[in-house]
């Protein structure tokens, strides 16, 4: 699909990402170091046999030349479509070869690969794809670095549509796609054969605890765009940002005191998380939950459960809401005894 970009009459720009954003999403993941192919002892050949997986193979990587270091950036250049065979994977994607050069397609540029499956069963995807040829587009080059990276996904795209996006996008911009790969630590989504990367900070003003509680793979969302790399194809997006952010004016909404209903999202040793709107989450500490002694949080109060609270504490700027059960409770048995008082 191509995507769908909107420029409103006064876009809102996105605060600048922090630096590191994406030397973060390399440890956690997205193009993994920990899953670089260049890593010898990591990737599993076509001549290993599976129950040597977790062994060091006997193959050695070859040296590779300039000369097709320098054809390879030709192709990419030209933003060419390349056919080349899987020779081995990793934990992160496949490993494949042109000529001396050996490249990594990170599974999550994989289509038709399920990046939440079960770890055996993601080996063997990987597996089964050794030995068979992959229609690719080099995304990342870096002969410096010994990086090549290439993209199953990016190959859908026409000749120069990928170039035309990343010029055309800019930050504050609304763009339309589909949720291709959902993983730890964030949602991959088709703009049109580029993807972009919302990182789970980004997908909800209040807590995430995966990316699947809230997104489902082919679902089209509207987000907006963050930052915009072209020279990397990379494309920072937010779905949270669509939104207004609901500690922005919690103080104008809410007062001290006040009774609020929510239902519990999180139990943990030290309390539980409720949820009093959507981003909007407030934490009962232990010590508010119930009188009298208790040996957990989870003996008061369970997930997905209804509750009124009343508010102790509000902060917006350190987006901390705190709630009682407890102070709710004891207000209760008070107006009921000076009503008894006033009664007799």
């Amino acid at each position: 699909m191509s995507a769908s970009i909107q420029r409103r009459e006064h876009p809102s720009q996105p605060e600048p990402l922090e630096e590191g954003y994406w030397a973060s999403l390399l440890e956690e993941g997205e193009f993994a170091e920990d899953g670089d192919v260049f890593h010898e002892e990591d990737w599993v050949s076509q001549d290993d046999q599976p129950a040597e997986v977790d062994s060091k193979p006997q193959t050695t990587i070859p040296t590779a030349s300039q000369d097709d270091w320098e054809a390879m950036q030709r192709i990419m250049d030209a933003d060419e479509v390349i056919e080349l065979p899987v020779i081995g994977y990793n934990r992160g994607g496949l490993l494949v070869e042109w000529q001396s050069l050996r490249g990594f397609v990170p599974a999550s540029q994989l289509i038709e690969f399920n990046g939440n499956a079960h770890p055996n069963v993601r080996r063997n995807s990987l597996t089964e794809r050794i030995g068979h040829p992959l229609t690719l587009r080099v995304i990342e080059l870096d002969a410096k670095q010994n990086r090549l990276i290439l993209s199953e996904r990016a190959a859908r795209a026409q000749p120069g549509e990928r170039a035309d996006l990343l010029a055309n996008l800019q930050p504050g911009n609304y763009v339309t796609g589909i949720i291709t790969n959902l993983c730890d630590f964030g949602a991959f989504v088709d703009l049109g054969g580029l993807e972009g990367l919302i990182h789970i900070s980004e997908l909800s003003w209040g807590r995430v605890g995966h990316p699947a509680d809230i997104l489902d793979r082919g679902e089209v969302v509207e987000t907006q765009v963050l930052e915009v790399h072209p020279e990397l194809g990379r494309i920072a997006l937010s779905l949270k940002r669509m939104h207004p952010d609901p500690w922005r004016d919690v103080h104008l909404r809410y007062r001290v005191g006040e009774v609020v209903e929510g239902t519990i999202t999180n139990v943990v040793d030290f309390g539980a998380f409720a949820r009093v709107e959507e981003g909007l989450e407030g934490l009962i500490h232990v010590s508010e939950l119930a009188e009298g002694h208790f040996l957990h949080p989870r003996n008061v109060v369970s997930e997905g459960q209804q509750i009124r609270a009343r508010i102790l504490s509000i902060d917006g700027h350190a987006r901390r809401l705190g709630l009682s059960l407890r102070a709710l409770e004891q207000n209760g048995h008070a107006a009921s005894s000076a009503s008894d008082s006033i009664l007799g």
